[in-house]
């Protein structure tokens, strides 16, 4: 588990399986999208639209009642974009305490003015 606070945390349910029974890999895209934009706000109060997800790649299954925690952080500030990693991790519900890492991303997010036009971060 990793040491900081996650930026976003969610307890999977069934409506997020698929017919084997794990959870949507796209369910996990769309947290990983989240958790990614919660983070570029923090870090410069602007409104921001991804651009890009580089590279996913699962390392583990997802389980309904597995509680996965997102991890993000800004790892690169262009002059209208932001880059910002995300780890996930997922605790597994039955076996409380043993987490494993699921996958990770950057993801490109690019601020926008009112018009929907890229603008300056700062």
């Amino acid at each position: 588990m990793a040491a900081k606070e996650p930026t976003l945390r969610v307890t999977m349910l069934p409506r997020d399986t698929n017919a084997r029974g794990t959870i949507f890999g796209g369910v996990i895209l769309s947290h990983i999208d989240i958790a990614g934009g919660i983070a570029a706000r923090q870090h410069v109060p602007r409104n921001f639209v991804t651009k890009a997800m580089h590279e996913v790649e699962f390392i583990a299954p997802v389980y309904v009642g597995d509680v996965v925690s997102f991890y993000a952080e800004v790892v690169r500030e262009g002059r209208t974009s932001l880059t910002v990693r995300v780890e996930v991790e997922a605790e597994r519900f039955k076996e409380p305490g043993t987490w494993a890492r699921v996958t990770g991303a950057e993801v490109v997010y690019v601020a926008i003015d009112e018009n929907g036009k890229a603008t300056p971060i700062r």
